[in-house]
């Protein structure tokens, strides 16, 4: 890969270059031209489905992709402490969002969710994810490097705040995703056994009480068992999709389970997939998805930075996860939740929010040359400083 950046060129941008992760970028693009060409496949039949223009989907799917990958190398730029500040404010205009979307926010399938603004309909929730699995990961580490400063308490109150706004959309799904990476990161930052099986019994508690409290996940989870209605259909088409694919699949635009499913475009993309392009591309893309998180895992765990290792984590448990109840659903393997094929899946919020987050994973899992200098070199410092130092 030729380059005008050399070894030696100490500009953002050369520096961002030879440190950031450019097997991980090849991925992420791979990832979001699938969706693209996916996009050009599934969504004129959903378009004209809702008596709108052929290309309406398309085009806004192709104006959103290079907007979220500028986002996404905008934020690589950024360092460990600029990944902390963006993190805060994104939060802090999200969790507003949210009351705002709540008070004003148009109701859509029993769910309020979503807020025009400026034309465009956004949903706040979205940019809660990468937000929160940063904060909750520097008040993690902070914790566990003082310990007379009770940040995992500050960590608790966002995260019950975060869970009672979405549970009044209603939103058990994304509440459940955020639940299990806030988990992950208070149980990777030490969190005692006996508050693990109690956060356990809360998690599962909560469960039980989503399917009772809440029609449409009841709706949904006796559908996965006892097949009826319109959520079967919709599974029983995609399965369709699939044994039609086969192998190599039907060819581009050969397909017609999207002429049946009105998201096929969205939650469905998955499917569209394995009946034009057969296994072999749905293989593709679940490789491309794995790839991304254990090059991340793998640059993660090689850090000092107990906040890095936390936030990373957070940060591609959210992405795999997202990934996994998407196809899962699609494949019948799990109750249909809704949540979109991160990177290529239409929707604006959802990639956008895709796209910061896995700017995140760049910038924190950049390579800092000299760090161990640099640490030597503030040997007369506390431990916990030099655990968190920023270049």
């Amino acid at each position: 890969m030729t380059t005008t950046f050399s070894r030696t060129d100490e500009s953002i941008f050369g520096r961002w270059w030879w440190t950031i992760d450019r097997w991980m970028i090849a991925a992420i693009i791979t990832i979001a031209a699938c969706g693209a060409i996916l996009a050009l496949a599934a969504s004129p039949a959903v378009a004209h489905h809702k008596n709108l223009d052929t290309f309406f989907f398309a085009r806004r799917h192709f104006t959103v992709i290079p907007v979220s990958l500028l986002v996404m190398f905008a934020v690589s730029l950024l360092n460990r402490r600029g990944i902390r500040r963006l993190a805060v404010i994104c939060f802090g205009f999200s969790v507003v969002l949210m009351i705002f979307t709540l008070l004003n926010g148009a109701e859509i399938k029993g769910a309020i969710r979503w807020i025009k603004l400026g034309g465009l309909s956004i949903q706040p929730s979205e940019f809660v994810k990468p937000s929160f699995a940063v904060i909750s990961a520097w008040l993690f580490a902070a914790w566990r490097l003082k310990e007379n400063f009770p940040s995992y308490l500050v960590s608790v109150g966002l995260y019950l705040t975060v869970v009672a706004l979405l549970l009044m959309q209603p939103d058990v799904g994304m509440t459940i995703l955020v639940s299990v990476v806030w988990g992950v990161q208070f149980f990777l930052a030490g969190l005692p056994m006996l508050l693990v099986l109690a956060i356990g019994l809360v998690f599962i508690s909560g469960g039980i009480a989503a399917y009772f409290n809440f029609n449409h996940v009841q709706s949904r989870i006796d559908r996965f068992f006892d097949p009826a209605g319109s959520e079967a259909y919709q599974v029983a088409r995609s399965l369709e999709a699939f044994r039609n694919g086969g192998i190599f699949g039907r060819g581009p635009g050969e397909g017609h389970v999207k002429e049946v499913l009105p998201d096929a475009h969205a939650d469905f993309i998955f499917a569209v997939a394995g009946e034009e392009f057969g296994l072999i591309m749905t293989l593709f893309v679940a490789g491309l998805f794995l790839f991304i998180v254990l090059r991340g895992f793998i640059r993660a765990f090689k850090e000092t930075d107990l906040f890095v290792q936390l936030a990373v984590v957070g940060l591609l448990v959210q992405f795999a996860l997202q990934a996994i109840i998407n196809m899962a659903s699609t494949l019948n393997l799990m109750p249909t939740k809704g949540m979109t094929l991160p990177l290529m899946s239409y929707g604006g919020s959802s990639m956008v929010a895709s796209a910061i987050g896995l700017g995140m994973v760049l910038a924190l899992t950049r390579e800092r040359p000299g760090q161990g200098d640099v640490l030597r070199d503030l040997g007369g410092k506390d431990m916990g400083e030099r655990l968190i130092y920023d270049q």
